[in-house]
């Protein structure tokens, strides 16, 4: 009896985190960073605003740019992050993108 034929399958080389995690299951974040010019209840307003959050939630993501210096406020595919960011931006916040 003849062993069956078998073909090499490739594997394509996926990066992965420092948990294992593959680099392309990972999402992406909007950050939005601390600054000296707006105002808290401006910042809630806008979180509001772009976001739909409720008040309680709002609040609670300015207080941490406001104390922490920083606030993940959305998560997703890169392309709506980085969509995400513009439209902070054109409200005059500092945000950036970043893989999480």
């Amino acid at each position: 009896m003849a062993a069956p034929l078998t073909s090499p399958v490739e594997t394509p080389d996926v990066d992965l985190d420092a948990d294992g995690v593959p680099d392309a299951d990972r999402p992406w974040m909007t950050i939005v960073h601390n600054d000296p010019v707006n105002l808290m209840n401006y910042v809630t307003w806008v979180f509001q605003k772009l976001f739909g959050y409720s008040k309680e939630k709002a609040e609670k993501l300015m207080l941490d740019v406001h104390h922490k210096g920083r606030a993940i406020v959305s998560s997703g595919a890169r392309e709506r992050m980085e969509h995400d960011a513009s439209r902070l931006h054109a409200y005059g916040l500092w945000a950036t993108v970043s893989r999480s």
